[in-house]
């Protein structure tokens, strides 16, 4: 089977010692200059200003998540019959046993963090509380740390780019499973989702999955338990 095509990677980071103070200062020499601009010729800069941008570039961000996400279906993990992935080696999370450059462990919550750092999403990957990491309960902890957890009951319609929460036990802080979340259509009991280290029609794979109500682990206990969304 041919393997997905792969998005270009995403890289973050200022190198040590460069000069931000100054940058900074005439980011803003410049952005006052621009307001000022805008007040003598009457555009009210409210109507163009970061309320409006980080809207539109919500938007976008979740139009790439899904797009990113459906191009990894049918990837397999490698070997076979295994959890060595691609997506747990590009986070350096897991066992390096797997005899090629994949690491080995389930990735339900490393495909969904690497879908949403090739789109931009803004996060940190680390394991310390309230970050996003290789545990899917990570990804509930992230969201209560930004303000963007939705339990599945509290009438919160999810968008896509979402990623559904599975499972979730807030007293030991675990989930069983996370999947990006790619639509919701009207009369389903759930979304219809792209699942990393899915087992519904075969093991450890990337799957989508219409109206995925429960965790597509084979485990019909795991109920959808909320949803987290990106932040641009």
């Amino acid at each position: 089977m041919p393997q997905p095509i792969q998005p270009r990677l995403i890289r973050y980071g200022r190198p040590r010692g460069s000069p931000r103070r100054r940058i900074r200062r005439r980011r803003l020499t410049v952005l006052g200059a621009f307001a000022l601009a805008l007040v003598v010729l009457g555009v009210d800069p409210a109507l163009i200003g970061p309320g409006r941008s980080s809207g539109a570039q919500l938007t976008l961000l979740q139009q790439r998540i899904v797009s990113i996400a459906q191009s990894q279906v049918g990837y397999r993990t490698d070997p076979a019959n295994t959890y060595c992935n691609r997506y747990s080696a590009f986070w350096v999370s897991g066992t390096a046993d797997c005899g090629n450059g994949n690491l080995n462990e389930e990735w339900c919550a490393d495909f969904a963090a690497w879908v949403w750092r090739q789109a931009g999403a803004s996060f940190t990957y680390q394991f310390i509380n309230g970050d996003i990491n290789s545990s899917s309960a990570s990804f509930y902890e992230w969201g209560i740390a930004h303000g963007t957890w939705h339990p599945v009951d509290d009438g919160y319609v999810p968008q896509p780019g979402d990623v559904a929460v599975y499972g979730l036990d807030r007293t030991t802080l675990t989930a069983d499973h996370v999947a990006i979340v790619t639509s919701i259509s009207s009369g389903d009991t759930g979304p219809s989702v792209v699942n990393g280290d899915g087992d519904r029609t075969g093991f450890s794979l990337v799957e989508a999955a219409n109206d995925q109500l429960f965790a597509d682990t084979g485990a019909r206990d795991a109920r959808i338990s909320g949803y987290v969304s990106p932040l641009a």
